[in-house]
């Protein structure tokens, strides 16, 4: 350690002089894995230690735009108004192959039986697990009526219809998640098991989805959102 160096001529970037910093003034491993989880951008990625609740927003955080790409979907379809359809066909295949069969799968795996275990939040869990099943349910009905080039005014009916029921369970069910049972989680199951379950969320999604599965899914929905032309965050601002 170079104690006696001014970190006024340091010549190493400020940004490095400042987490250096802060990793020597949060003293023991907690501090030093607080800096090291933290990339530039705040993103996962390869090197950096994400905690597996974390790991679990962050998703919450793409299904979110998800939803948002359905209001938008939705709004045209009750308008009557012409859109890109393959957006909405796109966006239910992400929360099938993303959020269905593997945000959800982890969840089912490695969370919720440990909740039952200890006998901690079983009615939530339970509830949690209906939605989930229910949710799939309605994918299904969403990607076959999404795949139709021509849609009935019944089919376009039925399409808004499974749209809102899916957003109305979802927002509730993600916000009970990140605010009761993923900051319970850490109490039921050690420090060991904390730290390799993170690790083997990171393994799981590499073997599903490769290298940078998540920010390539960023990515997809990126693409869905400017073909909806619902991409630019300023818009949503409002006037005041």
């Amino acid at each position: 350690m170079e104690r006696n160096k001014n970190p006024e001529t340091d010549n190493q970037p400020r940004r490095t002089f400042v987490k250096r910093t802060l990793t020597l003034a949060l003293s023991g491993a907690a501090g030093i894995s607080l800096v090291s989880s933290c990339g530039e951008n705040g993103e996962k990625g390869e090197g950096q230690e994400v905690s597996p609740p974390e790991d679990l927003m962050q998703e919450h955080g793409l299904l979110n735009r998800v939803l948002l790409i359905y209001d938008a979907c939705s709004l045209h379809l009750t308008k009557n108004e012409s859109f890109p359809r393959q957006a909405l066909l796109d966006a239910a295949t992400v929360i099938r192959t993303f959020v269905e069969d593997y945000h959800e799968k982890q969840e089912e795996q490695y969370l919720f039986p440990r909740f039952q275990k200890a006998n901690q939040l079983t009615d939530l869990v339970s509830v949690l697990l209906q939605q989930h099943q229910a949710g799939r349910t309605i994918t299904d009905q969403i990607i076959q009526l999404s795949k139709s080039a021509n849609p009935t005014a019944t089919e376009t009916e039925k399409l808004v219809q499974l749209i809102s029921s899916f957003n109305t369970m979802y927002r509730p069910h993600e916000s009970r998640e990140d605010t009761v049972l993923f900051p319970a989680f850490r109490k039921i199951v050690s420090k060991h098991e904390y730290d390799s379950l993170g690790e083997e969320f990171e393994e799981n999604e590499h073997k599903l989805f490769g290298d940078d599965g998540f920010e390539k899914m960023v990515d997809k929905v990126a693409g869905i959102e400017r073909s909806l032309n619902i991409y630019e965050l300023s818009q949503f601002t409002p006037k005041v």
